[in-house]
Order: structure tokens, then C-alpha cells, then sequence
């Protein structure tokens, strides 16, 4: 699906220019709600999903979309997700921050064939950082080729996310991590969190929670730069389960080395 990209690149300029940068510092009362206790949705998540839908599904008649806000308001949306032709929309990654007003936060989306991702797309509005990947031709930052190589330093660097680990997992992972990783901040935005992988910045992130727009276009992006993005028991990671934790890396060694040194995996 190369030739979608100028299109769908197109268009996601576009919702951030008309939709979602408008918004940004400036969402009024009654902007913001909340979808669970501590999972903020703001008026611009919804009109950037709804803008994403009618223009993606006219641009591939047939198409679905799988949406984050039609999600939550639907749960079966996720049935469609093994469909033939279906989009997956995160209208804006990092809501979060997004709505407290500071960075990171993107625009994602990504294209799947009956279960096996074949596109991705991820916009970061506020620095115009576009990161691309088709299946099979590589990955790419505002049209240049990039190959993930992790960050070259003694000792891993990663971002492990621990808000939705149980306090005993949570517990056991940073003891092991304890004087062997260097722990990065976590962004709270998967958009930004696997380009960090892609540019050297971190060299792996620990998710729990793996909701398909939130690593659909990130995952195959990161893979065809190189790296390798696993089940924490080492099997491929497939956008369609429904299976929490999993681990991103620079490379299938870093991968490895991570994975020995977190869960004792060989």
C-alpha cells in the first residue's frame, strides 16, 4: 500500500492543522472528560477520529476503520479488526498530554489486511515529524530511509511503562533493572516512544497494555527499521490479539539481552 502514503500523509497534516492544533492550550470547559477513571478524551480526539474515518474509508472504498473513540463507545468495533481491509485510527496518542497542555503526542494510523499490518503512519503535529513503514519496503522519517541500531552506550536504556503493572510485577521488574538498565522517562505516547527506539534514544520499551491503535503503526514501523517486537514470551506480537504485555526493541539481540536480564528469558 506505498502508494496510499502521500495521501494518508496528506491528511493527517491536514486534521492536525484544522482539528487538533487548534485545540492544543486551548480546550474550554467541558473540552475534556473522562472515558475511565484516569482516561481523558477531549472534543479533539472525537473530530480528528470522525475527520480520519470519512476521508480513510473514501480513500479505499470497502474499508473499515477501527477507531480508539468508537471503541470505547463500542467494543465490538474491535470484532471488524481481522476484516479484509481496516484502518486503525488513534486520533491523538498521549490524550494526556495533549489535554494538560505539553508534548508528546501524535496522530496514528495504520492499515491491516486481514490481521497482518501492511501500513503505518505517525505524526507528531507540534514538531511536523512524520514516521512511515510499509511492510517489506522499510521505514522511513519525513522521506528519509532510518535503520534502528539502539544506543550504543554501556549499559540498555529503557523505557519501561509500569502504570498498568500489578505492584508485585511492577516490583520484581525494577529490582532486575536495578544498576543493569537505565530507566527513561516514559513520554505517556506510543507515537513518540518507538521513533525514540528508531533514533537511538532508548533502546527498548516494556507496554503492558497493547490496545492495537496504540501499537499497530508503531510496531511495523520499528520493524522494518531493524528491530523486533515480541510477546514477553518471545512470540510475535499479531495486532488483532487481545493479550497484554509486550517488549520493542532495537534489535532482535537487544531484544534478547533485555528479555534475559528483566524475566531471565534465554
Amino acid at each position: 500500500m506505498h502508494v496510499l502514503h502521500d495521501p494518508v500523509a496528506a491528511l493527517l497534516r491536514e486534521v492536525a492543522d484544522t482539528i487538533v492544533l487548534p485545540r492544543f492550550r486551548n480546550l474550554l470547559e467541558g473540552d475534556v472528560s473522562e472515558k475511565t477513571p484516569g482516561d481523558p478524551v477531549t472534543i479533539a480526539d472525537r473530530e480528528s477520529e470522525v475527520a480520519l474515518h470519512e476521508a480513510l474509508t473514501k480513500m479505499l472504498p470497502g474499508s473499515v476503520v477501527v477507531g480508539e473513540e468508537a471503541t470505547a463507545a463500542d467494543e465490538s468495533v474491535l470484532d471488524r479488526i481481522e476484516d479484509s481491509a481496516v484502518w486503525i485510527v488513534d486520533p491523538i496518542d498521549g490524550t494526556a498530554n495533549f489535554a494538560a497542555g505539553r508534548a508528546p503526542f501524535a496522530i496514528m494510523v495504520a492499515l491491516v489486511e486481514a490481521g497482518t499490518t501492511v501500513a503505518g503512519w505517525i505524526f507528531d503535529p507540534l514538531a511536523g515529524r512524520l514516521c512511515h513503514a510499509t511492510l517489506g519496503r522499510g521505514a522511513w522519517i519525513d522521506g528519509a530511509p532510518v535503520r534502528a541500531a539502539g544506543s550504543g552506550g554501556e549499559r540498555l536504556i529503557g523505557g519501561i511503562s509500569t502504570l498498568f503493572l500489578p505492584s508485585d510485577r511492577r516490583d520484581a521488574i525494577e529490582a532486575r533493572a536495578a544498576g543493569r538498565i537505565d530507566m527513561a522517562p516514559i513520554p505517556r505516547c506510543a507515537g513518540e516512544q518507538y521513533p525514540r527506539i528508531v533514533l537511538g534514544v532508548n533502546d527498548f520499551a516494556l507496554f503492558e497494555r497493547t490496545l492495537p491503535w496504540d501499537h499497530a503503526p508503531g510496531a511495523l514501523f520499528l520493524e522494518e527499521a531493524g528491530g523486533a517486537v515480541r510477546r514477553l514470551d518471545g512470540r510475535p506480537y499479531r495486532v488483532g490479539s487481545r493479550e497484554t504485555g509486550m517488549m520493542a526493541a532495537a534489535s532482535p539481540a537487544i531484544w534478547d539481552e533485555a528479555a534475559s536480564i528483566l524475566f531471565g528469558a534465554g
